[in-house]
């Protein structure tokens, strides 16, 4: 009964040890992902207001110009003329461009959360062992239908037996239609294309795994600091200077880039 009370009281200590841990990595997650919001709606604004700015500078290139007029060919005003329609051109061309980088950075802010699974969210292995559980049903899913056109010695009979496994009706006959290679059924490319899913998001859940049991780690060097910040989930060197050329290809080679709003070299 003793023995019994202390692992449970030590199971209960772990777990309120672990609590505020995650609760501080799903606000970290949560202020990185706002913050990333922000900063490309602002980038889309700006953008937008450029691309104004350029329309309106293409207009006033020409605007001295009488709409409609021909270029006088020889006449004193041809070069000045051309030279405005050639600037309207390019302010033009640069009013575009600007205005599809607005829409660009317009829908990667509406997508922040929606688009795949950030190894930064605290829910991310949860959410991978959702997919990975679905990804192997429609594994065995498609080795069932297989087995079963196999099985069935004619059409009709095929069609039965894949309406036992769930199939419509219009979803049996597309899948005995034969290819342009005359296969029948999943083909084998399906099947080894969704085991290499499979196989890709098991190696991320350990590699997430493997993470959540790190600590926070703090090393001073000769002339820089490395620190790992787990509910961050970023490694991170500081500096007291700007590092020399050499320092920084050697950090970009290693994926670290400079983070102006932390004022340190950051990786994942």
């Amino acid at each position: 009964m003793n023995s019994t009370q202390t692992d449970n009281s030590s199971t209960s200590t772990s777990e309120d040890d672990g609590a505020p841990r995650v609760s501080a990595r799903r606000e970290a997650f949560a202020e990185r992902q706002e913050a990333r919001r922000e900063r490309l709606e602002d980038r889309a604004a700006s953008l937008k207001q450029q691309a104004g700015e350029s329309f309106e500078a293409s207009r006033r290139a020409v605007a001295h110009i009488p709409f409609g007029q021909p270029i006088l060919v020889g006449h004193h005003s041809e070069r000045r003329h051309r030279g405005d329609l050639a600037k309207q051109e390019r302010a033009m061309r640069r009013a575009f461009d600007l205005d599809d980088a607005a829409k660009e950075n317009a829908r990667r802010a509406e997508a922040v959360g929606s688009a795949g699974i950030s190894s930064d969210d605290p829910e991310a292995v949860q959410k991978l062992k959702g997919q990975l559980a679905a990804l192997k049903a429609n594994q065995e899913r498609m080795r069932a239908a297989n087995a079963a056109i196999r099985r069935g010695k004619d059409e009709a009979q095929r069609i039965a037996l894949l309406g036992d496994l769930g199939f419509a009706e219009a979803e049996a006959r597309t899948l005995l239609t034969p290819d342009f290679c005359r296969r029948i059924g999943f083909a084998a490319y399906q099947l080894s294309n969704n085991n290499a899913n499979i196989r890709r998001i098991e190696q991320r859940i350990e590699q997430l795994q493997a993470a959540a049991g790190r600590e926070d780690v703090t090393i001073e060097g000769r002339g820089y600091t490395y620190k790992e910040d787990v509910a961050d989930n970023r490694a991170c060197f500081a500096f007291p200077g700007k590092p020399d050329d050499v320092v920084r290809e050697l950090l970009r080679r290693n994926a670290f880039k400079w983070s102006p709003s932390r004022g340190l070299w950051v990786r994942q």
